[in-house]
C-alpha cells in the first residue's frame, strides 16, 4: 500500500489525521478520495478492530484502492453519505474528512476539462458518467442564469460584460472546448490578471456542473446525523465559498450565519469548533505544493453526549 502522490498530494495531511483524533478501534469515513493519501494515513493508524469507509464519485479514483477486511470503497456522491452509510449497516462514525475541490489528477488528465491550460471537450465533470457538462452550461443556459452562476461562484466584478461576450460568441458557433472558453474570458479579463480572472470562469462553471454548493450542504446535514457526539468532523476547502457555509455551519449551525437559541439561550447547533481560526499550509509545504496555497482546514466536534 503506497501513496500515489503523482495523483494527488494530501494536503496538510498530519494537520487531518490530528483533527480526526483517531482511534485504533474508530470507524472513520474519508469522503473524498482521490489518490487515497489522506485515507492510507487514517488506514495505517487503525488497529484490526478500526474500519475505514472512502467515497469517490470519480472512477479514476477508485483505481487506487487496496484490499483490506476493514476498508470499503464506495462509489458515489458524498451528499449521500447517510444513505451509504446505512447500506453498509452503519448508523454513526468517529470521524469525517473532506478534502474539498478538484484533484491534482482531475486538473492534470487534459480530457476532463477542469484545467484553463490546453484545448479539451468543455466536460468539467467530476462523475464523468452523470449530469450536464459545462459545454451544455456555456451553451444553453439562459443569459439570466449565466449571470448568476459567474457572479454568486466567480464572483466575477465585470459579470455582465463576460454574459454579453458568451452569448455573441455562441451565437456565432457552439463553444466546446477549453480553448473556445478561454479566448472569450480573456477579452474581458483585467491586465496583469488574465490567470485570475480564467480561474474564476472556470470555477464558477465547475461549481454549476458538480453542484458543488448544495452537495456541500447535504453533506454537512448528513454529518450532524452520522457522527457520533465527539467524534470530529475535519473539512478542508479551496475558495471563500466553501468556506464560508463550512464556518458558518460549525460556528452558528446554519448556512447562512443566523443564530437559532434554545428557550435559555445556548445556541442550537451539532457541532463546536475544536480551532476558532482556519489551519493554513506550513512555508514549508507551500514550497513543496503550490496547489496548497488556498486551503483552509476547518476541525469540529460534534455535540452531545
Amino acid at each position: 500500500m503506497t501513496n500515489n502522490s503523482t495523483y494527488h498530494i494530501p494536503v496538510m495531511l498530519n494537520e487531518c489525521l490530528e483533527g480526526l483524533n483517531i482511534q485504533p478501534d474508530g470507524l472513520y469515513v474519508d469522503v473524498t478520495f482521490g489518490g487515497g493519501g489522506h485515507s492510507k494515513a487514517i488506514f495505517e493508524k487503525l488497529g484490526p478492530k478500526g474500519r475505514l469507509i472512502a467515497v469517490d464519485q470519480d472512477p479514476d479514483a477508485h483505481k487506487n484502492a487496496w484490499e483490506a477486511p476493514n476498508f470499503t470503497l464506495v462509489a458515489g456522491n458524498f451528499a449521500y453519505l447517510k444513505n451509504q452509510l446505512r447500506l453498509l449497516g452503519i448508523k454513526q462514525v468517529d470521524g469525517v474528512l473532506a478534502d474539498l475541490g478538484v484533484s491534482s489528477h482531475q486538473f492534470d488528465v487534459e480530457g476532463r476539462g477542469f484545467s484553463i491550460r490546453g484545448n479539451a471537450p468543455l466536460d468539467m465533470r467530476m462523475n464523468p458518467s452523470a449530469g450536464k457538462t459545462a459545454a451544455e452550461v456555456v451553451n444553453d443556459y439562459p443569459e439570466a442564469e449565466l449571470y448568476r452562476i459567474f457572479r454568486s461562484y466567480g464572483e466575477i466584478n465585470n459579470t455582465g460584460r463576460l454574459v454579453r461576450e458568451l452569448l455573441s460568441a455562441r451565437s456565432n458557433k457552439k463553444i466546446k472546448t477549453t480553448g473556445d472558453l478561454r479566448d472569450v474570458a480573456e477579452k474581458c479579463a483585467p491586465k496583469n490578471k488574465e490567470h485570475k480572472y480564467l480561474a474564476q470562469v472556470f470555477q464558477a462553471i465547475r461549481i454549476e456542473v458538480n453542484d458543488e454548493m448544495d452537495v456541500l450542504e447535504k453533506f454537512l446535514e448528513a454529518c450532524s446525523e452520522v457522527i457520533k457526539p465527539g467524534g470530529r468532523l475535519v473539512v478542508m476547502s479551496y475558495h471563500s465559498l466553501e468556506d464560508r457555509l463550512v464556518k458558518n455551519y460549525m460556528k452558528r449551525g446554519s448556512f447562512d450565519g443566523e443564530i437559532t437559541k434554545d428557550f435559555f439561550g445556548n445556541i442550537l447547533k451539532p457541532f463546536s469548533e475544536v480551532i476558532r481560526h482556519p489551519i493554513t499550509p506550513s512555508e514549508q509545504e507551500l514550497e513543496i505544493n503550490t496547489r496548497s496555497r488556498s486551503a483552509k482546514l476547518r476541525i469540529a466536534e460534534k455535540n452531545g453526549e
